[in-house]
């Protein structure tokens, strides 16, 4: 059986971890565009919490020397399909080649109002 890491502490004491590590796999929970300097989601909408939510997780895979390219799997929650455009343009961006598997659905409500919310799979290699 795989060694378990807990990777971070939930915000707040909220009772979740920022992800495990399981072997060479990580499972991230999921992050919406909260800005931790500023305390709150940032403004403008999809795009800059797009950038936000990536950004964050992207900080994660840092803590276990990981970054995007070691992404597997993605998982998608936006307020509203008709952000899918936009979201995918940013998106794009981070993953321009061999993007990973991944599922896009619209859910009704985020913590605090977000307006997505992403959770990652990675895999070291």
């Amino acid at each position: 059986m795989a060694s378990k890491q807990i990777i971070g502490r939930g915000p707040r004491g909220l009772p979740f971890c920022e992800g495990v590590l399981a072997g060479d796999t990580f499972y991230l929970s999921g992050s919406i565009g909260y800005d931790h300097e500023r305390g709150g989601v940032v403004p403008g909408g999809i795009v800059p919490e797009t950038h936000q939510a990536i950004q964050n997780l992207r900080g994660v895979l840092q803590k276990v020397g990981m970054d995007l390219v070691h992404v597997v799997k993605v998982t998608v929650y936006l307020r509203s399909m008709d952000d899918y455009g936009a979201f995918n343009e940013v998106y794009a961006s981070y993953f321009p080649e061999n993007p990973p598997a991944r599922e896009t659905v619209a859910v009704s409500g985020l913590a605090l109002g977000a307006s997505i919310e992403l959770s990652f799979i990675a895999v070291r290699s």
